[in-house]
Parts: C-alpha cells; structure tokens; sequence
C-alpha cells in the first residue's frame, strides 16, 4: 500500500483548498462562459456511518470533497473522511482515511422524473499485514428520481470492503427529502439492503429518518435516527461494539 499525508494534514488541507474553490450545484453562480462548475464541502458529524454500520466506531468524523460538473450531464468528484473501522478490524492495520472518487452522468428523462449513473471507487490507503484481504471496492450504480424520491441500484465490480469471495454484492437504496414547511425543515428518510454475497447472515437492513436545516450561506444541520438489523455476531468489531446498533447521528455542513 501506498502512503500519504497524515489523516489530520490531508483533512486540513482539503479544508483549505476548498474555501478557496468557486460554488457549484443550486448555490453557484456562473462567474464565465466555461460549461464547468465547481464546488467543494466539508462535514463535522457526531459519527460516519455508512450504510448504517459504524465507521468510526462511535466517534466523530471530519469529512470532505470536491465535485467537478459539466453541463452535458458528466460529472467527477472525491470525497474523504476519516475512519477507524480498519484499526478496530486488526491490531497490525494502520488505515485512517477513505477516499472516494467517482464519475458519472446525470439528466432528465421527463419533467421531474431523472436518471444518474455511475461509478464509485473506494481507496483505504495505509499499512496492512501480510494476508489481509484489501479492502478497496468498486461499484457501479444507477439510480432514478422522480420528485423527492430516489431509488439507487450499486453493485460491486470487486470484493466487497475487504469481504473474500464477495464480489457482485448489492446495496438497494430508496430515499426521499420532503419539505414539512415548518421552520424552513426537511424531513429525510432512507431505507437500504445490503446484500452480501457468500457472507451467511452478512446480508442486513439499514434505514433512517431526520431533519435537515438549511441556514443559509451554504450552512446546514441534519440530526438523524439510524438503525439496521446487522447480525450482532458478524457486525461486532474487536473493541466490542456492535457496529449496527442503533444511534443518532448529528451533522454540520458547509459548501463552497
């Protein structure tokens, strides 16, 4: 394995970089003729779970990316976070970040009904002993929109976070943001299953339900429920925790 900056350098300096990037998305503002656009993020949350498993086994994270997007519909970004779950896997691991980075197209089939596919790649640099299975996974996803739904379709192209002999596992996702039209409020909720493949009983539902505020400026909250029915035998890390157990999660955001 390749080695790179500290956790707390490389986050730190994507932090930097990214104040100094130009808007994209609903908030940008088209400062030339160029068909790009721009924008960063960055995240503090109480905890980073993914697909409803811990990844900082009960800790905070700190998180960020960049996303590049033309108007045709193509698009590029990477997104980082910090995380733990490889230390908590193995004693003689050392991987504090994951680094995701990814590509696709986006567009509109008819009125509110879209489309985005895509691929996602996730890197989990660091040291490894001899014999650990690797971790980094590929997958391809399609997902379609209609209003404030969306369903999503991932599938692996590789072993699936390190699981051997899982490659072609898939995740279901159907998700929604709807307006409660109190306080400036959205309500979210999500209800996802992994699908794990030659894994007994690795296979489990995840869902959620929050409520997200946007403050303005690019700010905003959400403070969510998470739960999943993991099996506790497989989804217990070396420290003990059950890492599908239920919590709420409380995130604070910014974009550029």
């Amino acid at each position: 394995m390749r080695t790179i900056l500290s956790p707390t350098a490389a986050l730190a300096m994507l932090v930097v970089a990214g104040a100094l990037m130009p808007a994209y998305g609903q908030d940008s503002t088209a400062t030339s003729d160029s068909d790009f656009t721009l924008s960063a993020n960055v995240s503090l949350v109480s905890q980073y779970r993914y697909r409803g498993i811990m990844q900082t086994n009960n800790k905070p994270a700190i998180q960020g990316g960049f996303d590049l997007g033309h108007t045709s519909g193509l698009y590029l970004g990477n997104w980082n976070s910090s995380i733990s779950w490889l230390d908590d896997s193995h004693p003689d691991v050392s991987a504090a970040v994951e680094m995701d980075v990814y590509g696709g197209y986006r567009g509109t089939l008819w009125q509110d009904l879209s489309y985005d596919v895509g691929a996602l790649h996730y890197h989990y640099p660091g040291s490894y002993p001899d014999g650990y299975a690797s971790p980094n996974t590929t997958e391809l996803y399609v997902g379609v929109g209609y209003g404030p739904i969306t369903v999503k379709y991932s599938h692996s192209l590789t072993n699936l976070f390190g699981v051997p002999d899982s490659k072609n596992s898939q995740y279901y996702d159907l998700s929604g943001k709807f307006d409660t039209g109190v306080w400036g409020l959205a309500l979210t909720a999500h209800v996802g299953y992994q699908k794990v493949r030659n894994l007994d009983d690795g296979s489990y539902t995840d869902w959620s339900l929050g409520l997200a505020k946007d403050w303005g400026n690019g700010f905003s909250t959400t403070l969510s429920y998470i739960d999943t029915n993991a099996d506790r035998d497989i989804y217990t890390n070396t420290k003990g925790k059950y890492t599908g157990r239920a919590t709420a999660l409380l995130a604070l955001s910014k974009t550029f």
